[in-house]
């Protein structure tokens, strides 16, 4: 049965026949599909039942499609010397190739163990060509995705739920690439070839992040504007895919892989054999740091940006009259201060601003990490270095428990939490007299005491330090007038 087809391929596709061109191997590929298919019926129904009744294990039609693929093979073989460099023409035939290997596995079940063309792609050679030609064409499509017009574009950004994670394209486009290299490697033979894509991946990662490096430098004047942001995302999607990469079957398949041949060759430290072995970390763990780390890097400079900004308008509140406000009974309603609206209004704008060009996991980091800075800028700036009266503290205590916190509340249940230390100093400063008198007796006599402790957290301190808390409370101006 094979015979008469071996002849018929051997006219075609070898010598000078019109049908025998080095830039069309789907030529051939296609012919062997179409055998292999036209003859499945015919091979099932009246040759495998002669096998069977004899008692022969052999499966007709895996043996028919063997014989066919080991005409393709003798056909690599003669034309891959032929193509090496030619980049676009190796290239093609690689594209052919892999094709032709899904389709045989998947549409006629030919099974991984019998010869196939990933053994002949896999042979030094040839499969060198094929990773310097697969880097070239990956870097090229770099080039191109980061030059686009669309490159800092999010493709869904007018469709709020799928576009959670605000990606810009060429993140997305550079995402796909690795994907594709993926799929093309991951049947090879030997895990040690795919363990030298998997480095050419995390060769093409680590390029990827210096060019986005390159590109942030140019923006860092602007650290809120469109471009940094769209980078700040970029950054953060790709450590996050990795990072869900590294739990992919596929790829803690290699890491074992990685781990037998580091162990052979001494390569890691036995900490890091451990952490691998224990899966502790992954193949992609040395990109997803360096990308954090660049991650948090931006996140700090536009954090230190907005903190500037917010810090320039508190200047007023800092010189608000703390010593001599009106009391609250003098007040028909308490209002807003004046001089802490500049504060509040930058907070409100930058905030909304930063919502909407970064994606969620971002913004939140955003936003809790200037809540620590204005935190602790505001306990020592504004409150450490006044006087209060009674008016004065409950006016400080208004601003901040009905204004600044509310314009986090958006972003979590419990605002005042991340500010502790302005919360408690507040508690403290609007102590009623006989209270904050009875603390200040409790904290001289019980110096370090555990009932120091105590009585700070019966008052709702847990944050400040004892000696915090008497600093706090020296800044009182309504002590009575004991006559000393």
């Amino acid at each position: 049965m094979l015979t008469p087809l071996q002849k018929r391929f051997r006219y075609h596709f070898r010598g000078n026949r019109q049908t025998n061109v080095m830039s069309k191997p789907e030529w051939y590929l296609a012919q062997v599909l179409l055998w292999i298919g036209n003859h499945t019926q015919f091979l099932d129904e009246k040759i495998q039942p002669i096998l069977d009744k004899v008692g022969s294990a052999v499966s007709a039609r895996l043996e028919f499609s063997r014989g066919l693929v080991m005409l393709v093979l003798e056909k690599l073989a003669a034309d891959i010397p032929c193509l090496l460099y030619d980049d676009n023409l190796f290239c093609h035939l690689v594209d052919e190739v892999l094709l032709f290997e899904r389709e045989l596995h998947s549409v006629h079940g030919y099974p991984g163990t019998f010869a196939n063309c990933m053994h002949i792609l896999s042979e030094e050679t040839c499969f060198q060509r094929w990773l310097t030609v697969e880097r070239k064409f990956a870097l090229q499509k770099m080039d191109s995705m980061l030059s686009s017009e669309a490159a800092w574009i999010s493709q869904y950004k007018d469709i709020t739920d799928v576009d959670e994670m605000k990606v810009p394209d060429c993140a997305e486009t550079f995402m796909m690439l690795l994907l594709v290299i993926t799929d093309r490697y991951k049947n090879l033979p030997t895990a040690s070839r795919k363990l030298q894509f998997l480095e050419l991946q995390k060769d093409l990662v680590d390029d990827f992040r210096i060019r986005l490096t390159q590109v942030m430098k140019e923006e860092t004047r602007a650290p809120l504007g469109f471009r940094y942001c769209a980078i700040l995302n970029a950054v953060n999607y790709i450590s996050t895919v990795l990072a869900d990469w590294a739990d992919n079957v596929f790829f803690l398949q290699l890491q074992q892989a990685a781990l037998e041949v580091f162990a052979e060759n001494s390569a890691l430290s036995k900490l890091q054999l451990g952490q691998l072995a224990a899966m502790e970390s992954s193949v992609f763990d040395d990109m997803v740091n360096l990308l954090e780390r660049l991650k948090h890097d931006m996140l700090t400079r536009q954090v230190d940006h907005v903190f500037r900004e917010v810090k320039d308008a508190a200047k007023l509140y800092k010189k608000e009259r703390w010593l001599s406000l009106p009391s609250q009974s003098e007040q028909a309603v308490m209002s807003l201060s004046t001089s802490a609206c500049p504060l509040l209004l930058t907070l409100r704008d930058r905030l909304l601003q930063l919502e909407q060009q970064l994606c969620f996991s971002l913004f939140k980091i955003f936003w809790q990490m200037l809540v620590e800075k204005l935190d602790v800028h505001i306990y020592q700036e504004i409150i450490l270095a006044n006087h209060f009266n009674e008016g004065g503290a409950a006016q400080l205590q208004f601003d901040m428990t009905r204004n600044l916190f509310p314009l986090f509340s958006h972003y979590c249940k419990r605002p005042e939490n991340y500010f502790k230390h302005v919360k408690e100093a507040c508690i403290v400063l609007n102590l009623n007299v006989g209270s904050a008198l009875l603390l200040k007796d409790v904290l001289q006599s019980a110096s370090g005491q555990p009932p120091a402790t105590a009585a700070l957290n019966e008052v709702g301190i847990y944050k400040l330090a004892q000696q915090d808390v008497e600093i706090l409370l020296n800044l009182r101006t309504n002590w009575p007038n004991t006559g000393k």
